[in-house]
């Protein structure tokens, strides 16, 4: 809530969620591929315009490594912040579509793809882009339609509503108001708002046996796709660990003014978010909470 004024969050007060919306796109991809509309090993220049299918050092790129982040492509592109109107207090906003084909029509990768992790935004950005245009719909849309709405979060969104009372405010490390951030090419990359109250829906989906193929789809996310040396396994998008000998999946994300962990282990069937409108990171609070759980259980 706002600084200083004395009330309390509720389990419903909004927070940028930043790059944990990856884990949603994640599901979305995975959903395409219990469809039947894609396959994880196939190379993304199928499935992008005409203009970037000549570029060969797309088409050894797959989905499966946008997901995992071992595609090549860098954490942001080049010509970044030299977007018309970029604004590095809301540095996503002005980067569109037209600026994202640009950047990849002379893309040249300096790594072997599928061989090393490197984080990416920009690689979600690309898979946020296939999947709306695979959907023909905005990459908001998709997420409420295809994740939500079964799982009943109602308060998961990229655009905030201007109707809403509950708008919210965010801070830099030093506390001081900075922007909420806005995104275009990237909302599949950071662009999510969401609760603790659905966060933790989420999670909890996790733990059921897939009886749906969006149940499968899911489910799917947490297979193995990469060793990431010492002791990381990566699925799409989740970053995967032992406490002892208990495996969790974890993800976060951070904008200028707000910072999210999200992390649940199916084996106790528990679950931890932390939710925080400043912008100094929950990591060590939700390890050290997930600890907590894990070995009182």
């Amino acid at each position: 809530s706002a600084q200083g004024n004395q009330t309390l969050p509720t389990k419903t007060s909004l927070y940028e969620i930043g790059s944990l919306s990856k884990a949603f796109t994640a599901v979305l991809l995975s959903n395409l591929v219990e469809e039947g509309t894609i396959t994880l090993d196939q190379p993304i220049s199928l499935f992008l315009p005409d203009t970037l299918k000549k570029n060969e050092d797309l088409a050894k790129i797959t989905f499966q490594m946008l997901a995992n982040h071992t595609s090549g492509l860098p954490r942001l592109p080049d010509n970044f912040e030299k977007v018309k109107g970029y604004n590095k207090n809301d540095p996503y906003k002005a980067y569109d579509k037209k600026a994202l084909y640009s950047y990849l029509s002379s893309f040249k990768n300096k790594k072997t793809p599928g061989e090393e992790y490197e984080y990416s935004n920009l690689g979600y950005a690309i898979l946020g882009d296939i999947i709306s245009s695979i959907y023909k719909k905005p990459y908001d849309q998709i997420v409420r339609e295809i994740i939500c709405k079964p799982l009943e979060m109602n308060n998961t969104f990229e655009v905030l509503d201007p109707k809403r009372k509950d708008t919210f405010k965010v801070y830099n490390k030093e506390g001081q108001e900075v922007l909420p951030w806005s995104f275009d090419a990237f909302s599949a990359a950071g662009g999510l708002k969401s609760t603790v109250e659905d966060l933790l829906k989420f999670a909890n989906a996790q733990f059921k046996m897939p009886q749906s193929p969006f149940e499968n789809a899911m489910a799917n996310t947490r297979l193995f796709t990469f060793f990431l040396p010492p002791d990381t396994d990566l699925g799409l998008a989740w970053h995967i660990n032992l406490l002892d000998d208990l495996t969790f999946y974890w993800h976060n994300g951070g904008t200028a003014g707000s910072s999210s962990y999200l992390a649940f282990s199916p084996d106790k069937k528990s679950a931890v978010v932390v939710l925080s409108n400043t912008a100094l990171s929950v990591d060590s609070n939700g390890r050290s909470i997930l600890d907590y759980l894990l070995h009182t259980k």
